[in-house]
C-alpha cells in the first residue's frame, strides 16, 4: 500500500489549480453565447427592422397616450 505524503497531495492540488486556471482562460464568455432561438430572433428583428415594420419606444408611447 503506497503512503500518501501530505506534499503529493499538494503537489496534486497545485496542478488541478493550474489545469483549472487554463480552461477558465480558454472558455467562452457565457454573455456572448446565444442559442437558437435568440440567433431566430435576432434574424427576425433584423428583418423588421430593414422593412420598417418596428415601432419605436416613443411613437408606441404616443399611440398609448403615455
Amino acid at each position: 500500500m503506497e503512503t500518501i505524503t501530505l506534499d503529493m497531495i499538494h503537489r496534486d492540488l497545485e496542478f488541478v489549480k493550474r489545469e483549472l486556471m487554463e480552461i477558465k482562460a480558454r472558455m467562452a464568455d457565457m454573455d456572448c453565447i446565444i442559442t437558437e432561438d435568440d440567433y431566430k430572433a435576432l434574424q427576425e428583428y433584423n428583418m423588421e427592422k430593414s422593412e420598417g415594420r418596428l415601432t419605436s419606444h416613443e411613437d408606441l408611447k404616443k399611440e398609448l397616450g403615455l
